[in-house]
């Protein structure tokens, strides 16, 4: 699974993340704009909160079922063909590094249908091609409903881009992701 967000993030990230199950089975990969001047503190703030195991992404991890991964500030997370991160210092998209746009497309090219793509809240159309990268390539793509985002920007360019995505609140989200990986 792959999750962006933006302006709002923490709010969203902290009603989804800590409702996953001990147990989940898919790897949880997370983008959220940092800017690069400030530390990134979202590890220390989720791994109390969650029942999953939560890092930092580090350059040629593997993915495990059950682990959150946040991107680190100032880098893009991409996801490799066999499944394993990397980092790169490449130039920012859409004003930003780490980008969702590049984390999806390169988890839509590794994952395929396995991926579940999911656009939160923000203020900048990052998140709207990569989101219809992962539909195209046969995942489900998931949009919080912009009437629902703190900012909604984000989840309307993603619904423009990609009409085929479907649109939750945060506990509807939720749900989608509790059936996607009861089966």
């Amino acid at each position: 699974m792959a999750i962006g967000a933006s302006a709002g993030a923490v709010e969203a990230l902290l009603q989804i993340l800590p409702a996953l199950p001990a147990g989940y089975r898919l790897p949880v990969l997370v983008v959220v704009h940092v800017p690069r001047d400030r530390g990134n503190s979202l590890v220390s703030l989720f791994q109390t909160r969650c029942r999953l195991r939560v890092k930092e992404a580090e350059d040629k991890e593997e993915t495990c079922p059950g682990t959150i991964y946040f991107a680190p500030s100032d880098y893009h997370l991409l996801v490799e063909a066999d499944g394993s991160l990397s980092l790169s210092s490449d130039e920012p998209v859409h004003h930003s590094r780490p980008a969702i746009d590049v984390l999806f497309e390169s988890a839509a090219d590794a994952f395929g249908t396995g991926l579940v793509g999911i656009v939160l809240t923000g203020a900048n159309q990052d998140g709207a091609s990569g989101l219809k990268a992962v539909v195209e390539a046969g995942g489900m793509g998931i949009v919080q409903d912009p009437a629902t985002a703190l900012v909604p920007t984000m989840p309307r360019a993603a619904l423009a881009a990609c009409p085929a995505a479907r649109q939750a609140d945060l506990d509807g989200i939720i749900s989608l992701l509790l059936e996607q990986t009861a089966t």
